[in-house]
């Protein structure tokens, strides 16, 4: 399997970390797409999307978005429930991550940490709303050690994966205590450095 990714997306390593988890053998092909990497025909013949993380299966077949890579990776492990309900509930997670909380975490430590910009100078919606984000994993993490239960998921995966760097835009991490404690577990679970 080939993995095209960027090492500073936190979507591109979750592809990673599974990947790893599992035991799964991959090239990793560094891919900058500030370059503009991903816009070149050759790229685009592979991803039409134009984004990373991009894997190209052992059979040739293309397949993009980090959380349906993932899921492809996980099919039959431990890191998806057997559980009916708490599969669910792992997708809720996956889904809500990449609506509600990639958005305004994820693209606030774009904009300080890459484009130089002062948290001060960030659209008010994205502090705001990714505050509230923080906010729901702290609930999260207080009930419980994973957010489906008592083992890692794709759900601690996916969302590890920019919460950990939260700071980098601006979210003062010590002020969520519960999620601090989650990312050390997911990380420790996960063999994540």
């Amino acid at each position: 399997m080939k993995v095209y990714g960027d090492s500073i997306s936190g979507n591109c390593l979750k592809v990673k970390w599974t990947a790893d988890r599992l035991g799964i053998p991959y090239d990793w092909i560094e891919v900058d797409f500030q370059k503009g990497t991903t816009r070149t025909p050759e790229y685009l013949a592979l991803n039409p999307a134009g984004q990373v993380p991009l894997v190209i299966l052992d059979d040739g077949r293309p397949l993009a978005q980090s959380n349906a890579i993932i899921l492809h990776l996980a099919e039959g492990s431990d890191l998806i429930p057997a559980d009916a309900y708490d599969r669910a509930k792992m997708f809720e997670w996956l889904f809500w991550e990449q609506y509600s909380h990639e958005p305004y975490v994820a693209v606030a430590r774009f904009q300080v940490r890459y484009l130089g910009r002062a948290v001060s100078e960030l659209e008010p919606r994205i502090v705001e709303r990714g505050r509230a984000a923080l906010a729901r994993l702290e609930l999260a993490a207080t009930a419980s050690p994973f957010l489906v239960g008592a083992a890692v998921t794709l759900a601690d995966v996916s969302l590890v994966a920019y919460t950990r760097w939260a700071d980098h835009g601006g979210f003062e991490l010590t002020d969520y205590p519960a999620v601090q404690g989650w990312i050390g577990r997911v990380e420790q679970a996960m063999g994540i450095e």
